[in-house]
């Protein structure tokens, strides 16, 4: 209540961007002083062994995940473990540092409870990045997002996510290639059927080089998609990830439609391009999760991002097939409780249907 009625209403008069590093200074301040974090753990955290479960070979305290692109540089990992989540991926990295987009490039459509971004990969780079993750020290499941840098042309593809894969494949738990951003140009024809062919079995063989190379396990590779592919993509897709054997699905990234917004017009225009993530993709990623976990049978696990405001949200998304949901837009307009009410509001769920665990709610519609 105090986030909803104080603290957002004074972060929302700020520049959409500032606010985000004003609010994260603060975030870092509180985890500085003496019981910080445990103070923060002990408000945002519900802990049940209910919630607990095993994705693509890795324990996540709760499916509750924060979304790629909060934590670009893998700068507060720290911070962001104390609010209760089970998972955090940072990123999107590109092999070159990137300055992204000029500003303004994130806006607010309260109307519609959304964000419209064109940050365009804005980071200081993978290997500046796999410096911090060396660092860290916590226990909280780490996922690394990976994307192509924009000098690269998409012939060369293939070695600049490779080169990104190399710096961080000792740090990160997961690692997820990001070929859906619409802010990065042509960056979405890499989800056509050769391109990305051949880019997931490059990265696949890399995998194996450095598993064999480090006598490690195969790193979980992850694949996100765009919410805006056709149903022929999905089918291709679909397919792809069988084949080479990758470990899970990430959908979805933003959208590049404005269709039924209820905020102006006039408003959308001047904003322009970008990617819109939030309320508006509530529906549509769930139901291309539900596609993909038709089309695979529900072998490969899917982790659903995209609306997820509330308990009811996420327990949609888990009952159309996702193993994880991540939440980010959601996040930003509920405030830091939200991953507490997630988790309470799921175990009401649990407690509704009789069953015993997150897992027995994937792919059950439920609702």
């Amino acid at each position: 209540m105090i986030y909803r009625y104080i603290l957002r209403p004074l972060l929302f008069r700020l520049d959409p961007e500032n606010a985000h590093y004003f609010a994260m200074g603060a975030l870092q301040w509180a985890c500085r002083m003496p019981g910080g974090p445990r103070l923060l753990s002990a408000m945002s955290t519900a802990r049940d062994p209910r919630l607990e479960t095993e994705v693509f070979g890795l324990r996540f305290d709760n499916p509750i995940g924060l979304a790629a692109g909060f934590d670009k540089d893998a700068r507060w990992m720290r911070e962001l473990s104390a609010l209760g989540f089970g998972s955090l991926e940072v990123g999107t990295l590109t092999a070159h540092a990137q300055p992204g987009n000029a500003r303004p490039r994130l806006f607010r459509v309260p109307r519609d409870q959304g964000l419209i971004n064109r940050m365009g990969f804005n980071n200081q780079g993978s290997e500046e990045a796999a410096r911090r993750l060396a660092r860290y020290q916590g226990q909280l499941t780490l996922g690394v997002n990976i994307g192509k840098s924009k000098i690269t042309p998409n012939e060369l593809a293939e070695e600049d996510y490779l080169q990104s894969f190399r710096r961080v494949f000792d740090h990160a738990d997961y690692v997820t290639i990001n070929v859906s951003s619409p802010n990065t140009p042509g960056l979405r024809q890499l989800q056509d059927r050769e391109p990305l062919e051949r880019l997931l079995k490059a990265l696949q063989a890399e995998n194996s080089r450095l598993a064999t190379q480090r006598n490690k396990q195969l790193k979980p590779l992850l694949l996100k998609i765009a919410p805006d592919l056709e149903e022929a993509q999905l089918d291709d897709i679909a397919a792809l990830v069988l084949e080479t054997k990758l470990a899970g699905i990430i959908a979805t990234n933003t959208t590049i439609s404005r269709a039924g917004l209820r905020t102006r017009q006039e408003r959308i225009d001047v904003i322009g391009n970008g990617g819109l993530s939030g309320r508006p993709l509530t529906e549509r990623s769930r139901n291309v999760v539900s596609g993909l976990h038709r089309r695979t049978e529900g072998r490969i696990p899917i982790i659903g991002v995209g609306g997820i405001f509330t308990a009811d949200d996420a327990w949609r998304m888990i009952g159309a097939g996702a193993s994880l949901i991540q939440v980010y837009t959601g996040f930003i307009y509920e405030g830091p409780r939200m991953v507490r009410n997630l988790a309470r509001g799921l175990l009401a769920k649990l407690d509704q249907h009789q069953l015993g665990s997150i897992s027995e709610a994937v792919g059950r519609d439920l609702a």
